[in-house]
């Protein structure tokens, strides 16, 4: 029986992450593990309002919005048919796009990265990730994606904010180093260079 594992990936806006999930995904599918994939914000009604401030349709304050994603996420664990624990339980691998680093990261530019982590603490405590696959890209390249045929830039999509972010990931991590199994990636190269790296690392805790 194959083991089964929880991945997270990380990054800032514009790093790549979605293509890295979609290719993880089809080579642990290649390599015979029964594999569901997700992400945050989920589609879930909690998240439809975070979408909603996030497109500029509704306003909230940066506490309003690390709440609403303390509880997206723990619906996402703990939602009795389609939770992450679930998924786990029935022999899947979970790979997921975002987890609580970006929470971390990016509500922690606008208020203590300290309250930010003992806010998702119990998360952390239901369920770690086997590993936090962090792609690394600089901020310049990262916005020139974002606007590549973008009619509508969200609210955290500025070159300072991802700056900033991409600051506080490094700061969660050095944080957390002791409680968390993290994997630093240069997304600055190609996909086919990342997605290598990045199956090496799993490759090891499977």
């Amino acid at each position: 029986m194959r083991k089964k594992s929880f991945i997270a990936f990380e990054g800032i806006d514009g790093s790549g992450k979605s293509t890295q999930v979609k290719l993880l995904v089809n080579k642990l599918k290649e390599e015979g593990h029964k594999v569901y994939c997700t992400s945050e914000p989920t589609d879930r009604p909690i998240a439809a309002m975070i979408r909603d401030i996030f497109q500029h349709k509704m306003e909230a304050d940066h506490r309003t919005i690390a709440g609403l994603f303390i509880a997206d996420r723990l619906d996402h664990l703990l939602n009795k048919s389609t939770g992450i624990l679930k998924k786990l339980d029935e022999g899947y691998t979970v790979i997921i796009d975002r987890y609580y680093f970006s929470s971390y990261a990016y509500q922690g530019v606008h208020m203590s990265l300290d309250w930010v982590i003992e806010a998702n603490k119990q998360s952390a405590d239901l369920l770690r990730p086997d590993l936090n696959i962090f792609i690394d890209i600089e901020p310049d390249i990262a916005i020139q994606r974002i606007n590549k045929g973008r009619e509508i830039i969200e609210l955290y999509e500025t070159k300072e904010n991802l700056t900033n972010v991409r600051n506080k990931f490094f700061e969660a991590f050095e944080k957390q180093k002791e409680l968390e199994k993290i994997f630093i990636t240069d997304g600055n190269r190609s996909h086919d260079n990342i997605a290598c790296d990045i199956w090496r690392k799993v490759s090891e805790i499977l």
